[in-house]
């Protein structure tokens, strides 16, 4: 079998045409900066909107403060950079500066889990989401499309709330997402359901094809969806497949299904150190989600 991934729509060039049109019709809204991005997004900056887009230089705990400061005096921040440099970094200040606040920002993260593995570890991002469960009143969206990415931030920019939106440099076929947060049921089956979450789709159905299985897909995952999860239950086996760390979104598939007897398996990028930082694609076939690891998975616990 062969992936079928697409790498010629990249959602983070949609994230950078996207965000000076909306600097441009509000002018609450901020962009904040710490290098990363800065070079690609200055070609579309016009005069009118340059000042309100903010580079804090190399200075990821000062970036969130900024933010946090904005919303605090009534701006709508949108703030970007990769995964480790948005979350783990400047963790403390995600906590207190926006969550001890009770305030809201846009995080935007681009690379997925490793999406540049010539970066190296420094550059990893599969802890986000976990580190972000630790903290209350968050929404999640996984993009597993370009075209979803413009729904999730044009609705983000219209709320105050605290949003992550996270981007990666691979995307499926098509769109499968769709705004308000359920999921999607791409087919039906009686021996089981996989959750399949943003740009996992396409591999997970190729995995799927000719098996009696259930398949949902997630392109917002907090909240989580467990309403669709329990309408759709055919069987009590639940499989979750996500592009960054194994298992993440386990304990909301036991809390959704906490009165149903129900076995879950966690199918991600594996926890530990990546000292090999290879390709994309080895990555993906070293922690079993290209579409033959996902079909060993499939064989393993549908068995």
């Amino acid at each position: 079998m062969t992936s079928t991934l697409n790498r010629t729509a990249d959602q983070r060039e949609s994230f950078y045409r996207l965000v000076p049109e909306l600097l441009a019709q509000d002018e609450r809204i901020m962009l904040v900066l710490a290098e990363i991005g800065a070079a690609y997004l200055e070609p579309h900056l016009t005069p009118d909107i340059r000042s309100r887009v903010v580079n804090v230089g190399i200075r990821e705990q000062a970036m969130i403060g900024v933010a946090g400061g904005m919303a605090l005096a009534g701006l709508r921040p949108i703030v970007h950079t990769f995964p480790p440099f948005l979350i783990e970094r400047p963790f403390e200040q995600v906590k207190l500066d926006l969550g001890h606040q009770d305030v809201g920002a846009i995080l935007v993260s681009s690379g997925g889990s490793y999406g540049w593995p010539q970066g190296g570890e420094t550059h990893f991002g599969q802890r986000d989401v976990a580190l972000l469960d630790t903290l209350d009143g968050w929404t999640v969206h996984v993009p597993g499309h370009v075209n979803e990415v413009e729904w999730m931030l044009r609705s983000a920019a219209a709320s105050d709330d605290r949003v992550y939106i996270r981007l990666d440099g691979v995307s499926n076929n098509r769109s499968y997402g769709r705004p308000g947060g359920s999921m999607t049921v791409l087919q039906q089956g009686n021996s089981g359901t996989v959750i399949s979450v943003g740009p996992m789709t396409d591999r997970v159905l190729a995995a799927a094809r000719g098996r009696d299985v259930t398949v949902l897909h997630a392109s917002t995952i907090r909240p989580f969806d467990g309403t669709t999860l329990r309408e759709t239950l055919a069987a009590p086996d639940v499989m979750i497949v996500e592009p960054y760390l194994a298992g993440t979104s386990v304990f909301h598939i036991d809390r959704a299904l906490s009165d149903v007897r129900h076995r879950v398996s966690g199918v991600g990028v594996e926890a530990g150190e990546r000292r090999k930082y290879g390709t994309v694609a080895q990555h993906d076939r070293a922690n079993g989600l290209d579409i033959e690891g996902l079909s060993r998975s499939m064989d393993d616990f549908f068995e």
